[in-house]
């Protein structure tokens, strides 16, 4: 008898208290274990802002604990959404950069952490432009994607302008112009420029020479500030276009610096991976970092702390800057208004500078 009653018992306890796992099989059943209702346990499983940290974390433990997996498909259909964010890297102006550039790769990995904790997928995408303007069209047209992040305006300013006029659910890393359209996360680059230079003059520099291609307008802006800066100081900065492409850089380096005046003292460098390659010709022709030239780059890579010697830069906040991109992101697919960030840029001293 003691027997028969155990397996009674047994097969009267609920079944989604047991914690086996397997036996939990709807919002219902994890609602009533949270102690909360089924739209709370949705919310939290679709990583919205509404429940608060502590219940979304609680109800996240518990849907893995009993391999609880909601029906995404049937989710979707109902909310007519995808669960796939658009990621575009606009090439207008350096058709031969590659997304292994390594300010890509960082920026990427950031955003595709933050998307995957918010429940989505990510689509990637190299365009290309070649004459056409509607690169952007068919992406945010092409009905795979709930929104879009576009890493760098690139040429491409008015395209992204035209189409962010009709497409909301759109957010860019890149530069902010008064008045536009386009919801911006980035970096106030012309106040990163005037930092680098200032940065060279304070440190003893008296000629400067900017290395990189204006064409695109945060490279532009930088070299704007950084002429600012010379000239306030009185100063005179050179320009050296230098591509982002990999197995064009480094020669387009060399030759620049090899014809360059050998009063130059003071190499503001428009990125990180153009100051790497400017540091290693100096090595190659024998000109010592700082001591005879002094060097800073822009944007702080995690490999500039690695460089012989470790790159003086200027920080651009890369990991909040993704995590703002997806917060407006969020926002405006939701259909609420979500503005531009401009980030302050912050000086980073190591051992290529004196200062």
């Amino acid at each position: 008898m003691a027997g028969h009653n155990d397996r009674d018992r047994r097969n009267d306890a609920p079944r989604a208290e047991t914690g086996a796992r397997g036996e939990v099989r709807t919002l219902a059943d994890i609602a009533r274990l949270a102690g909360v209702s089924a739209g709370t346990v949705s919310r939290a499983l679709a990583g919205k802002s509404l429940v608060n940290v502590e219940t979304r974390e609680r109800i996240r433990a518990l849907a893995r604990q009993h391999g609880f997996r909601p029906n995404q498909m049937a989710s979707k259909l109902r909310s007519r959404r995808t669960g796939v964010i658009g990621v575009v890297i606009p090439l207008g102006h350096e058709k031969r950069q590659h997304i292994s550039d390594p300010f890509f790769l960082t920026l990427l990995g950031h955003l595709a952490d933050e998307l995957t904790e918010s429940g989505y997928d990510l689509m990637l995408s190299r365009a290309i432009p070649d004459g056409t303007s509607d690169w952007l069209e068919r992406m945010t047209g092409s009905g795979m994607v709930d929104g879009v992040i576009i890493i760098g305006q690139s040429n491409q300013f008015d395209v992204i302008e035209q189409v962010a006029a009709t497409y909301r659910p759109l957010v860019v890393w890149g530069h902010c112009r008064k008045g536009q359209t386009h919801c911006v996360v980035g970096t106030d680059n012309e106040a990163g420029g005037r930092l680098a230079a200032s940065h060279l003059i304070e440190a003893g520099a008296r000629r400067l020479i900017f290395l990189g291609d204006t064409s695109g307008i945060e490279i532009a802006t930088r070299f704007r500030g950084a002429a600012a800066a010379a000239q306030k100081a009185g100063v005179p900065l050179s320009h050296v276009s230098a591509g982002l492409a990999g197995e064009e850089m480094g020669p387009q380096i060399r030759a620049a610096l090899a014809e360059m005046d050998l009063g130059i003292d003071g190499i503001v460098a428009a990125t990180d991976l153009i100051a790497m390659s400017a540091l290693r010709t100096l090595h190659e022709t024998g000109r010592s970092v700082p001591d005879d030239v002094q060097i800073i780059g822009f944007d702080d890579l995690p490999l500039a702390a690695q460089t012989m010697p470790p790159l003086t830069t200027i920080r651009q906040e890369i990991a909040l800057g993704a995590r703002r991109m997806v917060e407006r992101l969020k926002a405006r697919i939701e259909g609420e208004d979500a503005h531009s960030l401009v980030m302050e840029p912050r000086l980073v001293r190591r051992a290529s500078t004196r200062g």
